[in-house]
Formats: C-alpha cells, sequence, structure tokens
C-alpha cells in the first residue's frame, strides 16, 4: 500500500495529466483499507463480541471486507487496468500482480465474512462457517505481499513511488502472516466440532487488522506531507 516522481509505465502519459486525481485516489485507497482495517480490529475483540453479539460482528467483518474490496479496487486500476505487458519494467510488473492478487483476496473475504453473517443469523452459535474462502483469502493477501516487497525494492521504477514503501510493505507482511494464522485458527476440526484455536484466530485477526491499519495512516500521511512538493 501506499516521495513524488514522475510516474511511469505503460499508461505514464494518462497518469501524468492528472496527478492531482492520482493522489487523491492513493488518499481513497489508504482511508478505505484504514476503514476496512478498524471493523476487523473491532470485530476481532471478544468483548466486543460478548457485547454486539454474533450478527452484529458478522455485519462489522462484512462491512470491513467491503472497504478491503473497494480500497483494493482502486490500487489495482492505478496500477492498471488489465495485466502487464511485454516491455513493463519489473517493479510494476509485481506492483501489479500484487495489487490483482490482493483484490482477489478482498473477494474471498467478502464471500467468507458474508456467509459467516448469513450462519449467525441463521443461529447465532454456528461456528467455521466461510471457513474454505477465508483461508483461500488469507493465502492471495500473504502472496500479494511477497510480491509488493519485490515490487518495492525497485520504488523508484514504479508507476508512483507514492504506490509502495518499505514500511507498508513489511507492514502489510506481517498483517498477512497474522491473518494466515487466524485462518488457520479459524478451522474447525472435524475430530472435536471446534476452532483449531479461538485464541489465535481472534489474535491474528487482530493483529492483522493493526498492521493494515498503521501501514495504511502512514501511507495517507506520506501522500499529504509530500502534496506541497507536488504542487509545485
Amino acid at each position: 500500500m501506499a516521495e513524488a516522481a514522475e510516474p511511469r509505465g505503460e499508461a505514464g502519459d494518462v497518469r501524468a495529466a492528472a496527478p492531482a486525481s492520482r493522489r487523491l485516489r492513493l488518499r481513497r485507497e489508504a482511508w478505505g483499507f484504514a476503514i476496512g482495517s478498524v471493523c476487523f480490529l473491532v470485530g476481532a475483540v471478544p468483548f466486543y463480541a460478548e457485547w454486539a453479539g454474533a450478527v452484529v460482528v458478522g455485519v462489522t467483518f462484512f462491512i470491513g471486507s467491503l472497504f478491503f474490496t473497494a480500497a483494493g479496487f482502486i490500487q489495482l486500476s492505478l496500477s492498471g487496468r488489465r495485466p502487464p505487458r511485454r516491455g513493463t519494467n519489473q517493479a510494476d510488473r509485481y506492483d501489479w500482480w500484487a495489487a490483482a492478487i490482493q483484490f482477489a483476496g478482498t473477494l474471498f473475504f467478502n464471500v467468507s465474512t458474508w456467509q459467516a453473517l448469513a450462519a449467525a443469523i441463521r443461529d447465532p452459535n454456528e461456528i467455521g462457517a466461510g471457513w474454505r474462502p477465508d483461508a483461500f483469502g488469507s493465502a492471495a493477501f500473504l502472496i500479494s505481499s511477497a510480491l509488493a516487497v519485490v515490487a518495492t525494492k525497485d520504488r523508484g521504477e514504479l508507476w508512483d513511488r507514492d504506490a509502495r514503501s518499505w514500511h507498508g510493505t513489511l507492514l502489510n507482511m506481517l498483517g498477512s502472516i497474522a491473518f494466515g494464522v487466524s485462518a488457520v485458527g479459524a478451522f474447525v476440526s472435524p475430530r472435536t466440532d471446534d476452532f483449531v484455536s479461538l485464541f489465535w484466530a481472534n489474535l491474528g485477526t487482530l493483529i492483522g487488522a493493526l498492521c493494515f491499519l498503521v501501514a495504511a495512516l502512514l501511507s495517507r500521511r506520506a501522500i499529504d506531507v509530500d502534496e506541497p512538493a507536488a504542487a509545485n
């Protein structure tokens, strides 16, 4: 997620023509990830679950997943709406695939959180609903984070250097690992008919959401700090 530089890549001419619009969308991307992270953070707090109940918690996670998807779509659209072609530099290529795979991961989270919400409406005591797409979403986030780290290695070659930063990619990597731990903890064992570890399911979600929240807020701050330089 998200030093200002001239945009690069196949759509560089379009991006150069509207830097203000591009930076506005970077801000919206950051806020989308931030709000989505807050929803996941709150939803993973046990006290909130006890107070609000399974249905409200399900709504909280589902709304958070929608903000993740909106932010992921903005990120993908800024990276280019179609797959990289011959001649695309390595940084932009990895950046596009990172954005595309992360966007796919947000769609899996849409499915898993909706399934969990629907299950809570049917039976508030039902557990394990939506685990498979949740696991796929966590795997997609982990792969995306790894690709983003590679893209950040050549940050100066990206379509916009605000698109990636080391603190952002590393925090997102840590967050993706935590989401993966959460997915493992949320698996329902067929032998016990219970979560592998409800503790790690909640803690992994909480830590992952916190990492994405901090990365998004730092990205938002960096965009604001660079705004005067971009306007000159």
